[in-house]
């Protein structure tokens, strides 16, 4: 992604503001090497259809939506607010000349980094059942094996399951770059054709020095989400995704999320096309023949535990239900964990990375939240101290307006939404997606 912003700044720049109304943009931890390409379609030409339920007095939301969509032209948004454990406004909202495109809120978007919550939970199970220990080194979990030529650092070692979770592994793309996003690099090396796996990720990036000892530096790190999946995969003997969809969803009813795929082609039932300004080169094949950004300059497929799920964002608001407790995914003590102090990167606002959140104690409870974005992605989540959480799902994270893509620009709305309000309608409209 171009200007990508670090991880480490918006968790510092988060604490400005408790409700989370003065932060950077972000990158979801996902990038891509591509250039611009043009846009067809004039907005004059497109129309509203939104869909769904909005709860009564919560219209402000839909305004807030329809601007910073209409501003951006972005085609496909939905929104879904909860309070409360009660899902209140639940939307899908299309911008477009395209009648046949028609978001619902059940309509399925990638997540991107949205995707790394679910991998924490999934960790969290296995260490609530006894299987999996916060403490083990990767090295114990996992057989790293180096690319010809190359050896595994010796600080390997100290790169627990815990660190692994709060990015204290000691990777950072701020200096080396992400070793998930080196396709072409790793098939050369490895000696493999294109598309790579995840095996062949994994074994590209167990070639590399750390930047930093282990447990000193927060720096984001999708390649030790990559690992905690396989970790997964490891741990319990059965796919990762199939895990999850055991372990994590289906005990709270969610059937719709699934793994993405990258090829317009093969999208989902209900899931939502991809837009950008950019093209690059295909991850697909050896030509790097030129595609759709959205479509080809990274793999899907191989990024499901950092950052390759689809849900929608009634699905995704849901999902957040199990960190209010009460469910069987994870008790009391687990959800602690999750939000716990990690041993180093707190930042002066007081805001940290706990397992697959940004976190920030405030008075009167805890903000947590997280974003995503992809060239046709822009995703955020947001739990705020006092109960209400939302989902806000995007197709798009470029356009010719110029205008940014942050997570303040697609928070702040929602919050002065949020604060304006004195009352909340009480009708709970879950039963009408599960």
């Amino acid at each position: 992604m171009s200007q990508e912003f670090r991880r480490r700044d918006f968790g510092k720049l988060m604490g400005l503001a408790g409700l989370g109304l003065a932060v950077p943009a972000l990158a979801g931890g996902c990038s891509t090497q591509s250039r611009p390409a043009a846009r067809t379609g004039a907005a004059a030409a497109r129309t509203w259809r939104v869909s769904g339920t909005a709860g009564a007095g919560l219209d402000g939301f839909d305004t807030a939506v329809k601007k910073l969509m209409q501003d951006r032209n972005i085609p496909c948004g939905a929104l879904a607010v909860m309070r409360g454990g009660r899902l209140l406004h639940a939307r899908g909202y299309t911008w477009s000349d395209d009648t046949s495109l028609n978001v619902q809120p059940t309509s399925l978007f990638r997540l991107a980094s949205l995707s790394k919550p679910i991998t924490a939970t999934a960790v969290m199970t296995l260490v609530q059942a006894g299987r999996l220990s916060l403490s083990a080194p990767v090295t114990d979990l996992l057989t790293l094996t180096p690319p010809p030529g190359r050896s595994l650092d010796a600080r390997l070692g100290k790169v627990t399951v815990r660190r692994l979770l709060q990015h204290l592994g000691g990777w950072d793309r701020d200096i080396s770059g992400d070793p998930t996003y080196k396709d072409r690099a790793t098939a050369e090396l490895l000696d493999v054709p294109l598309p790579i796996t995840r095996e062949h990720m994994v074994r590209y990036g167990a070639g590399l020095a750390l930047d930093h000892d282990p447990g000193t530096t927060y720096a984001y790190s999708n390649y030790g989400y990559l690992l905690l999946g396989q970790i997964i995969e490891k741990v319990s003997g059965m796919g990762y995704a199939e895990y999850v969809q055991r372990h994590v969803l289906a005990p709270v009813g969610i059937t719709r999320m699934r793994p993405g795929r990258t090829m317009r082609a093969d999208r989902a039932p209900g899931e939502v096309p991809y837009f950008s300004q950019r093209t690059g080169p295909s991850v697909f094949d050896a030509a790097g023949t030129t595609v759709p950004a959205p479509y080809g300059t990274f793999n899907v497929e191989n990024r499901t535990a950092m950052g390759g799920w689809l849900a929608s964002a009634v699905d995704y608001v849901r999902f957040t239900t199990i960190l209010d407790g009460g469910t069987s995914v994870l008790n009391a003590s687990s959800i602690a964990s999750i939000f716990a102090k990690p041993e180093t990167g707190l930042n002066s606002g007081g805001s940290y990375y706990g397992f697959g959140w940004q976190v920030r104690d405030v008075t009167g409870g805890r903000n947590t939240w997280h974003d995503g974005a992809y060239d046709g992605t822009s995703t955020i989540v947001t739990r705020r101290y006092d109960g209400v959480t939302w989902a806000l799902l995007f197709d798009q994270r470029d356009d010719p307006s110029g205008l940014p893509y942050t997570y303040t620009d697609f928070s702040a709305p929602l919050h002065t939404v949020a604060n304006g309000l004195k009352t909340w309608p009480t009708k709970d409209l879950f039963g009408d997606y599960f």
